[in-house]
């Protein structure tokens, strides 16, 4: 199983990109140097830091004729990657 779950495109995210930093949701159990790891082997880049977030599922609930039915969303942790100056990841390159 991969460290690196899926490339964060969000907004928030493409600003960032433009810094040299790159968001990416990763397994929870992962710690900053398995990500930083994982990273530089996948796409070839000198990775200065990285930044960790876990975030907790939100609570939805859903009115049903019979009842409501509640849940959560599941819980994820994710990684904010600075590269060296002069690295470029291209997550668009393979569509």
């Amino acid at each position: 199983m991969s460290v690196l779950v899926k490339p964060l495109v969000t907004e928030k995210v493409s600003a960032l990109n433009e810094k040299g930093m790159y968001g990416f949701v990763v397994d929870r159990k992962a710690n900053k140097v398995e990500i930083k790891r994982e990273v530089e082997k996948m796409y070839g880049v000198t990775v200065e830091s990285v930044n960790t977030m876990n975030y907790l599922g939100k609570s939805k609930s859903r009115f049903t004729k019979s009842r409501v039915i509640t849940g959560r969303t599941s819980s994820y942790k994710k990684a904010i990657v600075t590269v060296s100056e002069g690295d470029v990841i291209d997550f668009y390159s393979e569509i």
